[in-house]
């Protein structure tokens, strides 16, 4: 099982980006995707999720509003909309799996058990 992120880059503040998350492998099986961000010298932060097979979402406070988290069933693939971005949105994003049923969507880093490589957004100012 593997998870492939992408569509960072550099963008000026107020602009937005699209990141995406396809999973692949024999035994991929999502109950939830969410994505995180870690910026340099920062712990890793929740900043959205979604129950893979009735779509429901979950969003961090401070992305409530401006990111926007679906996923594509057919595709395996998760996506992030991110707008009105701003240079304390600068920070590796990463992707997570979770392959087990839990009651709430999950918000925390051991929730998830299979993650994909970062991908970079850098907001300039």
């Amino acid at each position: 099982v593997q998870l492939q992120a992408s569509g960072g880059g550099l963008v000026q503040a107020g602009g937005s980006l699209r990141l995406s998350c396809a999973g692949s492998g024999q035994n991929f099986r999502s109950y939830a995707m969410g994505w995180f961000r870690q910026a340099p010298g920062k712990e890793r932060e929740f900043v959205a999720a979604i129950r893979w097979s009735e779509g429901s979402t979950r969003y961090a406070d401070s992305m409530k509003g401006r990111f926007t988290v679906s996923r594509d069933i057919a595709k395996n693939t998760v996506y992030l909309q991110m707008n009105m971005l701003g240079p304390e949105d600068t920070a590796a994003y990463y992707c997570a799996s979770r392959s087990w049923y839990s009651v709430l969507i999950p918000v925390t880093t051991s929730e998830y058990d299979t993650w994909g490589q970062g991908t970079l957004v850098t907001v300039s100012s």
